[in-house]
């Protein structure tokens, strides 16, 4: 972890409605057009296991323009409390963590209704590839997602539980394997 300048954290609205450029769709559903790559996350299932030691968040990564775009899993990264947090390695995260399969039954269960009426029903975002495929359900294992014109990368992601408790704001930044300066940054309230 490291220290990051409070000056990404004012991307935050007072107000907690949005942050920077990041709309929220309602139902934990954050959307935001900030930098060159479209950021979608959906958090629905991080506020309901709040406690857990692992949180999952569910991704949507749209190149804005006509790039065609890679996202390594090692250049997503979570700004919590001005510290920057990586995600987990895959093998650490499968040792240590058991409830996946739950945490995806219940992330099914949940209501889409904001993601389909978001913008993002306007593209194509396959789930073939995934940073954190559970064994046995489809997805197969990736390092890195592609994204070009009206296709995009749709992943979970999953960081180490850093304290997080009702009401905290954190920043989901992402940016592209060969050059690091096009990025995406959006905005996540855990109400």
């Amino acid at each position: 972890m490291k220290t990051i300048s409070s000056s990404l954290m004012i991307i935050f609205f007072l107000a907690g409605a949005g942050f920077g450029q990041t709309i929220d769709e309602g139902q934990s559903v954050f959307v935001s057009r900030e930098g060159d790559i479209l950021v979608a996350i959906d958090a629905a299932l991080a506020v309901r296991k709040i406690d857990s030691p692992y949180i999952m968040f569910v991704a949507f990564f749209l190149a804005q323009g006509n790039d065609s775009l890679s996202i390594h899993r090692d250049d997503v990264t979570m700004i919590y409390k001005d510290q920057e947090y990586k995600m987990p390695t895959l093998e650490e995260w499968r040792k240590e963590y058991r409830a996946s399969q739950n945490d995806m039954t219940l992330y099914n269960s949940l209501g889409k209704e904001a993601l389909a009426n978001s913008e993002l029903r306007h593209y194509h975002f396959p789930w073939d590839y995934d940073y954190f495929p559970i064994l046995g359900r489809g997805q197969r294992q990736t390092d890195q997602g592609s994204l070009a014109g009206t296709i995009g990368f749709m992943t979970k992601l999953y960081f180490k539980n850093p304290g997080f408790k009702k009401g905290d704001e954190l920043v989901i930044v992402v940016k592209d394997r060969k050059n690091p300066e096009i990025k995406g940054i959006c905005g996540v309230l855990l109400k």
